[in-house]
């Protein structure tokens, strides 16, 4: 975990916001704990987990739809609208934990309220952009952070799996806490464009972590763990090339 966040920050600081958020999208949290589920717990909870993990995408897509828009109001700055938007994915997560059916249904709805949400994000245009100066030593500490805040909630689920449940652990795997922190660095030191477009990446980047649940929650059962992943981290690697052909055409468009 640590060197997955760590080479996704440093390729994010590279190619700006919009990418940055596009890559942390990846199932850098959701592959490994769905992975140490079903090591630890057995393939039918990692299965179900993957259900709980992609309804788990509507309640992170319903935070980056409300980040984006409060994040606009130069006078509340970015604390405000990360709680919000926090209290909004743990609301929708409780209004979540005992819906249960079919894992295509959930799919197909999943990723129907993620294109909702695409087009209801605002636009970064007519947002200043304010650029200042980070130190080397201060970007390195916002990498560990990174870096730490990923490993603890990787292991935080995975060892509290079995009083959550497989629903609830599913659930709470795809918590904002990448988004949450290169956003707020982004507002921060960039302004509220930068951290507008950072999230709109990260939310196009979200049909990845779905697809990827839905393979491995609909394979791991008959087919075993090295399959499901196998098959899986192909798939889901052409998707998110896909998707960033498609960010990079949105960004060039404007």
């Amino acid at each position: 975990m640590p060197a997955l966040i760590l080479g996704a920050s440093i390729a994010g600081n590279r190619w700006g916001p919009a990418v940055s958020g596009w890559l942390v999208s990846l199932p850098l949290t959701s592959a490994p704990v769905i992975f140490f589920l079903a090591l630890e717990q057995g393939s039918v909870f990692a299965s179900r987990a993957c259900e709980g993990t992609i309804l788990g995408l509507a309640s992170l897509s319903a935070f980056d739809l409300v980040y984006s828009w409060l994040s606009r109001r130069s006078r509340i700055g970015w604390l405000y609208p990360m709680l919000l938007g926090w209290g909004i994915f743990f609301v929708l997560t409780f209004l979540l934990e005992d819906l249960s059916g079919p894992l295509i249904v959930s799919f197909v709805a999943v990723a129907i309220m993620l294109i909702v949400v695409i087009m209801l994000l605002p636009k970064s245009s007519g947002l200043a952009l304010r650029v200042s100066p980070i130190s080397n030593l201060s970007n390195e500490w916002q990498i560990v952070t990174r870096m730490i805040a990923a490993t603890a909630l990787v292991l935080a689920i995975t060892e509290t799996a079995p009083l959550l449940g497989a629903q609830l652990s599913g659930l709470l795997t795809p918590f904002p806490i990448y988004v949450s922190v290169l956003a707020a660095s982004a507002h921060r030191f960039q302004g509220a464009a930068s951290a507008v477009e950072l999230v709109r990446g990260a939310t196009l980047g979200l049909f990845t972590p779905a697809v990827f649940s839905l393979i491995v929650g609909s394979l791991i059962v008959g087919s075993g763990i090295g399959v499901s992943f196998g098959l899986a981290i192909a798939v889901s690697l052409v998707v998110h090339g896909v998707l960033l052909r498609i960010l990079r055409k949105n960004m060039d468009q404007h």
